[in-house]
């Protein structure tokens, strides 16, 4: 079981690049991954994502990648012959006119506007790709590391809450069976009250006793919540995302807890009812982080 709150970052020098990516996510519907990385390199995106998509399943990631190839011989500087010849031409008619000495050098000559010009060369997308690849391997080892200590807590929480709620299921079980009885008790007081001159026939109680009770049964549904339950901890001891079946789970154990709340015809199992149904939603909610 694996949190979809994460967060890795790793930075590296490879082919005098230095590259830094850094992995935010945070829960989701479905895995949505955001790229984030200087437009010439545009190209980055669908690599990262595709390498995203190997590792988690669900959740909205946001990758931030950073390149500083400053040093990676990716400018060109060149010589402007063009604007070079024009300035020897208009140096040279400056010294045959006035009688000037010759004291051109290289240097001064550097330092004339526009001699250079500075191009800015094409990375090669094969290697910066493979490069900035290894580098979110590298960030995503703390990244998924996060998400799975996040989980560990998250499934402690939730079986732990499967606990109290089978338990409550018992309180349930027994329950039902009393409210019976002292249904029964009750009816017969009230026609014992009722018709005090009269002799009432057992028989009679006994039947809508059994009216009642079948009325209220919950057998069913204590089952069938004590299934859920169960598969619940098959789930949380699978290696592979759950998120969206234990979604689905918690939904068909909330209705059974309706379907026992509205049979329940007791204050007693109603409040037993209301502790369960408020132990599922706070399993729901934790699940709602869940990849």
């Amino acid at each position: 079981m694996r949190s979809m709150t994460g967060y890795g970052r790793a930075r590296q020098t490879l082919h005098d690049r230095d590259i830094t990516v850094e992995l935010r996510s945070v829960n989701h519907r479905y895995l949505d991954v955001n790229v984030k990385a200087p437009r010439i390199y545009g190209f980055l995106d669908e690599a990262a994502k595709s390498a995203i998509g190997k590792l988690i399943a669900r959740g909205k990631v946001d990758v931030f990648i950073t390149i500083d190839s400053s040093a990676a011989g990716d400018v060109k500087i060149s010589l402007n012959h063009k604007i070079l010849e024009s300035y020897l031409d208009a140096l040279h008619e400056m010294r045959d006119q006035y009688n000037l000495a010759d004291d051109l050098s290289v240097m001064r000559l550097a330092r004339l506007p526009d001699v250079f010009t500075s191009e800015k060369q094409e990375a090669d997308a094969d290697e910066l790709t493979q490069d900035v690849l290894e580098v979110l391997a590298a960030a995503s080892t703390d990244f998924c590391s996060m998400r799975e200590r996040e989980g560990v807590k998250l499934k402690e929480d939730i079986l732990s809450r499967g606990q109290t709620i089978l338990k409550l299921v018992s309180e349930v079980e027994e329950r039902s069976p009393k409210a019976v009885e002292e249904y029964r008790a009750k009816l017969t007081a009230r026609m014992n009250e009722v018709l005090s001159d009269t002799t009432i026939e057992p028989q009679r109680i006994l039947a809508e006793a059994a009216v009642y009770a079948d009325r209220t049964a919950v057998d069913e549904e204590t089952v069938r919540l004590r299934s859920h339950m169960h598969q619940m901890e098959i789930m949380a001891a699978e290696e592979k995302p759950i998120g969206r079946k234990l979604d689905f789970l918690v939904q068909e154990m909330n209705r059974e807890a309706n379907t026992i709340g509205s049979k329940a015809n007791d204050i007693e199992l109603a409040k037993i009812v209301v502790e369960i149904k408020s132990e599922i939603e706070k399993i729901r909610e934790q699940i709602q982080n869940i990849e």
